[in-house]
């Protein structure tokens, strides 16, 4: 895969910080997460990563950290800005011991935001990132998009380009830099073109009146008789003229864009006379940019979707999306394929590739400077 021999040590956290490495996982990376001896109970993206137990509150604990990341080519901080540099972790440090080291932090406001040292969680970086702002309707407050923006788009997923990109520049270089994700800044850059295209005239209502914020009746959801949705995304004239004759309605009747009100609410009417399946079968033949709303728990078997291999099933039953983008000649294979690894599962397998001998080993887990769920058989 495209990032075989790349060794990443994941300083773990909440929900960006298991996505950023679980994406490089998915592409080859050896991911070392390194839990809190009494780790999270949240975790469910560690899958084809390995866990190293340590307590980062003694200074054995923190040295074993330090020598994983001397043979590490990146290291994930999750934490909020300092708390690395306390425990003798930060980027001056271990880039002394290692100048190839690329240290990414991954935080909601940055490393020198005004509000770097606040708590937050995905609804208040997007709401500081203004793009919250243009999710409403109606003049009613906001609505949080799930944490897509901030957590995962702003930061996990930037998080991963930026850690690319500076693997690439060292291979120029030879040397590691630090890179500063702030979740807030991501979602607004996620959102560049919204910011870009203000002045054109598909922004010109208040928020939720719009084109593409659900304002007009060519792009908008409607539900079906079963209970269902249809989404409907006929903005060029060609496809609005396909949704009309899908609908059996008249174009001199409901003029695109004129009388939004007037057509959603016939559209409405016209949704709920049949199902999800039978406005499928009909929307199938025409080119109207109409589809099903699939549910997110049978999203890889519904029939329009029998052939596609853009998810799999885990050990639990449990849909994963398969790795994207594909690449054709090494492409990602899901990391959600593995099992879920337990807390410290690896750490002895890791600290004997560290050099640790048997006794040394020993004395750490007994010290509980570590955790490991087996005595070492070395």
């Amino acid at each position: 895969m495209a990032l075989n021999g790349v060794k990443v040590v994941e300083m773990m956290g909440l929900a960006p910080g298991p996505l950023c490495g679980s994406l490089l996982a998915d592409f080859g990376a050896s991911v070392t997460v390194v839990q809190k001896i009494n780790p999270t109970p949240f975790d469910v993206m560690s899958n084809g990563k390995r866990m190293l137990s340590v307590n980062l509150k003694t200074k054995e604990g923190v040295n074993v950290v330090k020598k994983l990341c001397s043979t590490s080519d990146v290291l994930l901080d999750t934490f909020r800005p300092g708390v690395m540099e306390k425990l003798g972790l930060g980027p001056e440090a271990l880039m002394k011991e290692n100048p190839r080291l690329v240290y990414a932090r991954l935080t909601g406001y940055g490393q020198n935001g005004f509000y770097k040292n606040k708590a937050g969680h995905d609804i208040n970086y997007v709401a500081m990132s203004g793009i919250l702002s243009l999710l409403s309707k109606n003049k009613q407050p906001p609505t949080p998009p799930l944490n897509l923006l901030s957590d995962f788009a702003g930061g996990g997923v930037l998080c991963a380009l930026g850690i690319v990109l500076a693997l690439f520049e060292r291979t120029k270089s030879n040397k590691g830099q630090v890179i500063d994700t702030s979740m807030t800044e991501g979602a607004a850059y996620v959102g560049k073109w919204l910011f870009k295209s203000r002045e054109l005239p598909i922004w010109s209502g208040e928020p939720g009146t719009n084109v593409l914020d659900g304002g007009f009746a060519c792009y908008q959801t409607y539900k079906t008789k079963d209970g269902k949705f249809m989404a409907v995304g006929a903005l060029e004239p060609q496809f609005y003229s396909e949704l009309l004759k899908g609908l059996q309605l008249s174009e001199e009747e409901y003029i695109q864009g004129d009388n939004n009100e007037y057509c959603k609410e016939k559209f409405q009417e016209i949704f709920l006379k049949k199902t999800q399946e039978e406005w499928c079968k009909i929307f199938e033949q025409l080119d109207a940019c109409v589809t099903p709303v699939l549910n997110v728990e049978e999203v890889d078997k519904h029939k329009f979707r029998a052939s596609d291999t853009s998810f799999h099933r885990d050990e639990n039953e449990r849909i994963v999306p398969e790795p994207v983008p594909k690449l054709s000649r090494t492409p990602g294979i899901s990391s959600g394929r593995k099992p879920l690894p337990v807390p410290g599962q690896h750490t002895i397998d890791i600290l004997h590739e560290l050099g640790y001998t048997k006794a040394q080993i020993d004395k750490l887990i007994e010290s509980e400077h570590v955790y490991a769920i087996r005595k070492s058989n070395l």
